[in-house]
């Protein structure tokens, strides 16, 4: 199978849309196919990713207002001669946006038929960045996604959201986690002597620091007697977190084998972001055996069983997140019950067992296509 993957988001850059399209080329080539990435150029002096497993081709782009590190597509021929050089039987289109649309409307003119993975929630950031909109953006979203054959939501509560709002054929399609490289066994004890020295328990937020991520939430759990917060992440927030949260570590951006080390080495993970369609960092804490504080909202709705692998608390609620990370702060036994619960949880939850479920939504979209023209 011939697959064109259309981008607003591919490695250099770090985030859900980029690496989720990256593990998706991996997998396409794994299993004998052809893919060809296309995604906005990265920034000047970034490299675009030497390990990147097919041919990428880049668009032009410009940096958002406001929020460097995402770069917006601009006009270009460059999406449509790819999709006619590369003669792909489906375009996948990842959290369509700006270049997603255009890649949509040069499918349509082939006769391509189109999957629309639905990843970012728009309205919930029209919400937090203009006050208003969110009416809007699920005009733009219903738009987007009523043109393409199937939509794939990350989690049960972005697929009912989207049938919410009128957009038609909805399948569930969850994301994979690596659990080689994320795994308990990780855990540095150097690492945690270095975070914290006083053997203080060693609370973790891995992500964006932007407004929408609600990050200054763990203020309260800064102001905990033997709580250390560690912050992995950069972002526009950051000068702001750093006044917000006092006593906190921020540790930067980190990838890799690094990442996992700082994930097993956590002793409870919080998420504060209310707007997650799912929330890889989640699956990735608990992948590491780590105890989960996230909000009752979106994503990690599907991902934390209350009372079993974590804590879900009310989205947006300073003092709820507090208590959360007290109780387990105060509990060792119970971090340890809720990690290993974790761990067994996401073991089935590969790349590769979500990768094929990918191909088969493909082929129900080619067999579809087959079946609605006319002998």
């Amino acid at each position: 199978m011939r697959v064109v993957i259309v981008t607003e988001s591919f490695p250099p850059d770090v985030n859900g849309v980029a690496h989720c399209a990256l593990q998706t080329a991996r997998h396409l080539v794994d299993r004998g196919h052809a893919p060809l990435v296309v995604a906005p150029a990265p920034a000047p002096g970034n490299r675009p990713d030497a390990s990147a497993p097919c041919p990428v081709v880049h668009v032009p782009s410009l940096p958002l207002p406001g929020y460097p590190q995402v770069r917006v597509a601009l006009p270009s021929r460059r999406l449509a001669a790819a999709l006619v050089e590369h003669r792909p039987d489906i375009v996948h289109l990842a959290s369509p946006f700006v270049l997603g649309v255009r890649g949509m409307a040069a499918a349509a003119r082939l006769g391509i038929p189109t999957v629309a993975v639905y990843q970012t929630d728009l309205a919930g950031y029209a919400r937090t960045y203009m006050g208003a909109g969110e009416a809007a953006a699920w005009r733009r979203i219903r738009s987007v996604h009523s043109a393409s054959d199937l939509t794939l939501a990350p989690s049960s509560a972005a697929l009912t959201d989207l049938e919410t709002h009128g957009v038609p054929r909805v399948k569930l399609w969850p994301r994979g986690v690596d659990t080689v490289r994320f795994r308990p066994d990780h855990r540095d004890t150097a690492l945690r002597r270095e975070l914290a020295p006083n053997g203080e328990v060693i609370v973790g937020y891995v992500g964006r620091l932007a407004p929408e991520k609600h990050v200054e939430l763990l203020a309260g759990a800064c102001a905990l007697d033997g709580v250390r917060v560690v912050v992995v992440g950069d972002g526009p927030s950051q000068p702001q977190l750093a006044e917000a949260l006092p006593g906190a570590v921020f540790l930067g951006r980190r990838t890799g084998d690094d990442l996992a080390r700082f994930f097993a080495s956590l002793d409870v993970f919080v998420h504060t972001g209310p707007f997650e369609t799912f929330c890889q960092t989640v699956q990735e804490a608990m992948a590491s055996g780590v105890p989960v504080v996230a909000p009752a909202i979106g994503g990690p709705l599907d991902l934390v069983a209350h009372g079993h692998t974590g804590l879900l608390v009310p989205p947006r609620d300073a003092d709820a997140v507090r208590d959360a990370v007290r109780a387990l702060a105060a509990d060792p036994a119970l971090r340890a019950e809720y990690g290993a619960a974790g761990r067994a949880t996401v073991e089935g939850r590969t790349w590769s067992a979500i990768g094929d479920r990918l191909i088969t939504h493909y082929e129900n979209v080619l067999a579809a296509r087959k079946t609605a023209v006319p002998a």
